[in-house]
């Protein structure tokens, strides 16, 4: 497959192009930094800052994808407001040069945060247990509350998209190995589930770029 993947520098993002090109995709990258790849050998390489990109600019590298996976998301404060910014701008690149399937990284607490499309969400997400529902979860938003504001925001903007979107919504992440033993589920977070990592969730989203039950799914995942 033709697979174009943003933010490939990032953990997942570069989890996503080192399991993709293993796989034997054709792979296109958009990244900020090209000198952060390292050993690009057989990838075809975008520069482009999502933050400030517009449609135009990202149209060629997601022109004849089968799937655009994106890792976006911020590093540290200053980087708050790129995943609504930049997947604003991916999506209106996607619809002009006509590409449909896009997968998007969000995190576990944002189906609880609200947004300007959902002022209301739930209070509690129907997965959690005890421990995560009344004391992980609350420290975590408190701590990360612009980054999941942002999440959220993004959110709205796949969801909005009309495209054939898939979100997935890991809890803490960790740099273990790839185990393909993680958990699934749609919807909705996992009972227990407080951490996975990089390469499973990345290995989640290339599972899921063919399979038409996660087409418009929010898909929890967790070890």
């Amino acid at each position: 497959m033709k697979l174009t993947v943003v933010a490939a520098t990032g953990g997942i993002g570069r989890q996503v192009l080192e399991q993709a090109l293993g796989a034997g995709h054709e792979v296109t990258v958009v990244v900020r930094d090209p000198g952060k790849l390292g050993d690009a050998a057989g990838v075809r390489v975008v520069r482009a800052d999502l933050a400030r990109a517009g449609a135009a600019e990202l149209r060629e590298a997601v022109a004849g994808a089968d799937a655009v996976l994106s890792g976006l998301g911020a590093v540290g404060k200053a980087g708050t407001g790129v995943a609504e910014a930049g997947t604003r701008a991916l999506v209106a690149a996607m619809k002009e040069a006509g590409a449909r399937r896009l997968l998007v990284v969000s995190a576990a607490p944002i189906g609880t945060v609200p947004s300007p499309d959902r002022p209301h969400p739930p209070r509690h997400d129907p997965g959690e247990g005890p421990l995560t529902r009344y004391v992980l979860t609350p420290v975590v938003k408190r701590v990360l509350r612009a980054h999941y504001a942002d999440l959220a925001r993004m959110e709205d903007v796949v969801l909005a998209s009309g495209l054939d979107w898939t979100v997935v919504r890991p809890p803490r992440l960790t740099d273990g190995p790839l185990t393909g033993g993680y958990r699934v589920a749609y919807g909705q977070n996992l009972r227990g589930g407080t951490k996975v990592s990089r390469a499973d969730v990345a290995h989640c989203m290339l599972r899921s770029v063919g399979d038409p039950e996660t087409f418009g799914r929010i898909v929890g995942i967790a070890d």
